[in-house]
C-alpha cells in the first residue's frame, strides 16, 4: 500500500494565495478596471471639427483637468449637492434614531412578539428601492392616494407632498422606511452580544431600564452606530432611485436633482461621457473623503476614551 504523497512547504505556503485568486480577479475586473477606465475618460474630451459631420470630424483628444474644472463650476451639479445635503440632514438622524430606538425596545425584557416585530421592521429593507419609491409615489398622488380621500372626508387640508419643501420629506420618508430595518438589525445584533452579567451588575447597583439603556447599552453599541452612520453617508451621497422614480409624478424633481442624476443625464441624455466620468470621479472622491474622515474622527475619539 502506497503512502500518500506529502505536500512540500511551498504548497502549504501558497494555498492561501490560491484561494484569493478568484476574489482578486473579480475585484480587478469589476471594481479596479471600471474605476481606472472612468478616470481615463475624465481626462479626455471630444474635439469637433467644422459641423461635426463626416469621418474624422469628431476626434477624442487629451483634456487634462478641463472636465474637472468644468464640473466644479457647474451650477447644476453644485445645486444637486446642496439638495442632497439637505436630504441627508433629514434622513440620517431620523433613520438612525429610529433604528436605535427599535433595537433598544426589542432588546427589552418586557417585549412581546419580538420575532414578528423584528421581521416587520426589517421587511421594508427587502423591498427594492424602485418598487418602494413607486408604492410611496402613488400614496403621495392626490388623485389616487387613500390618505387624501380620508383627509377630504374629514374636511382636513390636503398637502401636496410632491411640490416644494414637502418634497424633501416625501423623499426622506422613502429612505427612512426602507433603511431603518437594516440599521436596526446591526444595532440589535450588537446589543445581543453584550454579556448578561453587565446588565445584572447594573441592576444590583439600582439602575433602572432607562439608565441601563442610556449608560450601558448605547455606549456599548457605539461602534455599530459608527458603522451604520458610515453606510448611511454613502447611501445618502448616492441617492438616485427615489428622485428618478418620482420624477414622472411631479415637475418639482428635475433631471439633475441629485449629483448622480446629473451624471446620468450628461452621460446618456447629452452623450458627454467624459464630463460625466469627471463628475462621477469627484462624487466618489467626496464619498471617500467624508467617510474615512468620519471614521478617523470616530477612532480618535475611541482611543481618547480608552486612554482615560
Amino acid at each position: 500500500m502506497k503512502s500518500p504523497a506529502r505536500r512540500g512547504p511551498y504548497g502549504v505556503r501558497s494555498a492561501p494565495y490560491v484561494f484569493l485568486v478568484p476574489a482578486t480577479v473579480l475585484f480587478l475586473l469589476f471594481f479596479t478596471l471600471p474605476i481606472g477606465y472612468a478616470v481615463w475618460l475624465s481626462l479626455r474630451k471630444v474635439r469637433v471639427s467644422g459641423l461635426g459631420l463626416g469621418s474624422g470630424a469628431r476626434e477624442e483628444v487629451w483634456a487634462g483637468l478641463e472636465n474637472y474644472t468644468g464640473a466644479l463650476s457647474d451650477s447644476e451639479l453644485l445645486n444637486g449637492a446642496l439638495r442632497v445635503l439637505g436630504y441627508g440632514c433629514v434622513v440620517v438622524p431620523v433613520m438612525l434614531g429610529l433604528a436605535l430606538l427599535f433595537a433598544l425596545m426589542l432588546d427589552s425584557e418586557k417585549v412581546r412578539l419580538a420575532s414578528f416585530t423584528r421581521l416587520a421592521i426589517f421587511l421594508p429593507y427587502a423591498v427594492p428601492g424602485v418598487v418602494a419609491a413607486l408604492l410611496w409615489g402613488f400614496l403621495y398622488l392626490p388623485d389616487v392616494s387613500p390618505f387624501y380621500f380620508v383627509l377630504d372626508a374629514l374636511g382636513l387640508p390636503q398637502p401636496d407632498l410632491l411640490d416644494g419643501g414637502p418634497l424633501y420629506l416625501a423623499l426622506s420618508n422613502i429612505a427612512v422606511w426602507g433603511g431603518t430595518g437594516f440599521n436596526m438589525i446591526v444595532i440589535y445584533t450588537a446589543l445581543r452580544a453584550v454579556p448578561a452579567e453587565v446588565y445584572e451588575a447594573a441592576k444590583l447597583d439600582g439602575a433602572g431600564p432607562l439608565q441601563i439603556a442610556l449608560r450601558i447599552k448605547i455606549p456599548m453599541v457605539a461602534p455599530s452606530l459608527v458603522l451604520t452612520f458610515f453606510f448611511s453617508i454613502i447611501a445618502t451621497l448616492q441617492v438616485f432611485n427615489e428622485p428618478t422614480t418620482l420624477k414622472p409624478l411631479t415637475n418639482s424633481v428635475s433631471t439633475t436633482w441629485s449629483p448622480l442624476m446629473k451624471v446620468y443625464q450628461d452621460a446618456f441624455g447629452k452623450g458627454d461621457i467624459h464630463a460625466a466620468a469627471a463628475q462621477a470621479t469627484l462624487i466618489a472622491l467626496a464619498t471617500l473623503v467624508l467617510s474615512f474622515g468620519f471614521l478617523r474622527a470616530a477612532n480618535r475619539r475611541n482611543r481618547q476614551e480608552a486612554a482615560r
